[in-house]
């Protein structure tokens, strides 16, 4: 367990299930979102020689000297990307991936993140580029649905971004709060126990700031061309899109090809580049449910690299939602 610059309790989400599909843990593994340092850590504790560090966030990394300096080059930090992670390392033991946002992040009024406290529009985790605000307050009406329906599945998409436009002509749009207080105005009060009115909104808008679905299937092939034979893939993720993605991804390297249908042809075995640890994907137990209720969406998938070559991938066939820009 780490603590967030607030103070708040980080605690790994499906760490456990994690470590016991990885065993023996040992050798060079990366971690592709350190964050606060919870699964690098509990990697090195388990018998991993080596964690390499990366985070976009340079925050992450500034935090990371402390609790990492007892550790010595055991720790290497690196300031990148998942679609990058070859770059960093080859021939690697294993590979974990904790997709979306972090408790630090979301703790962090001045990072824009969270409407639950003001602040900023931002939302960037690598601090840097176009952030939320400059989406928001720049964006055509038709893209800003386009992203409210992709990539947060957000019904009311067209209402809201017609409210967004229209409020943005008379001031821009500066804060959380404001456009928190946007999207509430355009949907039915939310009822007890039932998330937010603007979460699915906040989502999408912090997605498409990151290009977070670009980097997760950047990320899957990179780790492809990172891992030794033998070497694991674990990935964490938090909603049915990030999963749906991993899942088929993950299929697809580890079926080697299809028996074909009257609606698709046969296709060409292949040698699998994957062998799944499960086809179904590990989710979090009664006593990390009670004790981390952010686990509560989180599903784990692992998979063992093989020796084969890297394979090609369809964006589309992994139902990757794609911007009307990019189809």
């Amino acid at each position: 367990m780490s603590a967030s610059p607030g103070g708040t309790p980080h605690i790994p989400v499906l760490i456990g299930p994690l470590i016991a599909a990885a065993a023996p843990v040992s050798g060079v593994w990366l971690d592709g979102t350190l964050g606060a340092g919870g699964y690098a850590r509990a990697l090195l504790e388990a018998g991993a020689a080596k964690v390499i560090g990366v985070d976009r966030d340079p925050a992450a990394l500034e935090l990371a000297k402390g609790w990492a300096a007892p550790y010595g080059d055991r720790v290497q930090l690196v300031e990148g990307v998942f679609s990058r992670l070859d770059e960093y390392a080859e021939g690697l033991d294993g590979i974990v991936l904790d997709l979306g946002v972090s408790s630090m992040q979301l703790d962090q009024a001045q990072r824009g993140f969270s409407f639950m406290r003001d602040g900023p529009l931002d939302m960037r985790m690598s601090q840097g580029g176009a952030s939320a605000a400059d989406l928001v307050n720049e964006a055509a009406e038709a893209e800003l649905a386009d992203i409210l329906y992709l990539y947060g599945e957000e019904r009311a998409s067209r209402r809201i971004a017609r409210t967004i436009v229209k409020n943005r002509a008379e001031a821009p749009i500066e804060t959380t709060l404001q456009l928190a207080g946007i999207v509430e105005k355009c949907l039915p009060r939310s009822k007890p126990g039932q998330a937010h009115p603007a979460t699915r909104s906040f989502q999408a808008i912090r997605i498409a700031v990151n290009d977070e679905y670009g980097e997760l299937i950047g990320g899957l092939e990179a780790a492809e061309r990172a891992l030794r034979p033998g070497g694991i893939l674990a990935v964490v993720t938090f909603h049915s899109i990030e999963d749906r993605m991993v899942k088929r991804f993950f299929q697809d390297r580890a079926d080697g090809g299809g028996g074909g249908s009257r609606h698709a042809p046969v296709q060409e075995a292949t040698d699998r580049q994957f062998t799944l640890k499960s086809r179904k994907a590990v989710t979090a137990d009664s006593a990390e449910l009670a004790a981390n209720p952010r686990s509560r969406s989180a599903k784990l998938r692992v998979a063992v690299r093989s020796d084969a070559a890297p394979g090609m991938t369809d964006r589309k066939a992994l139902g990757m939602p794609l911007l009307k820009r990019d189809r």
